[in-house]
C-alpha cells in the first residue's frame, strides 16, 4: 500500500494559513515489485512547489529526504505528476508555497500483522 498523508509537515501551520492538502491520497504511486517481495517499507519526503491554482511546479520537486532505498525515492517521484493538490491558503486566499509531502510505502502484510516499520 502506498499513501501521501495529507500532513505536508513542511511550512508550519500559523494562524490564517492552511497548508496544501492533496486531494488523492490513494493516487496510484507504484510500489517497486521486488521491495514489495521483499517487504520493504519506507517514507519518502518530497520537496513540492504548488501554485495558487494547487498544480505542482515541476521544476521544482525534488527529494528531500530519501528513504534509504532509490528505488522507493524514484518511486515517489515519478508519482509526483499524478497527485493533484487543493492550494495553500492564508486568510482564506490561495497562495503558491513550498513544502514537504511524504509518501508512505507500507506492505500489507507488515501493516496486517503489527510488525514494526
Amino acid at each position: 500500500m502506498v499513501s501521501c498523508s495529507n500532513d505536508p509537515g513542511g511550512e508550519t501551520e500559523t494562524r490564517g494559513f492552511e497548508p496544501p492538502v492533496v486531494t488523492n491520497p490513494s493516487a496510484p504511486v507504484e510500489y517497486p515489485l521486488a521491495l514489495f517481495e521483499q517487504r520493504v517499507e519506507g517514507v519518502v519526503r518530497l520537496h513540492l512547489y504548488i501554485t495558487e491554482s494547487g498544480s505542482i511546479v515541476p521544476e521544482s520537486t525534488r527529494i528531500a529526504e530519501g528513504s534509504g532505498y532509490p528505488e522507493l525515492d524514484s518511486a515517489a517521484l515519478r508519482a509526483v505528476d499524478a497527485l493533484r493538490f487543493a492550494p495553500a491558503r492564508r486568510d482564506g486566499i490561495p497562495v503558491a508555497t513550498a513544502f514537504l509531502q511524504p509518501v508512505h510505502f507500507r506492505h500489507p502484510e507488515l501493516a496486517a500483522v503489527g510488525e514494526n516499520r
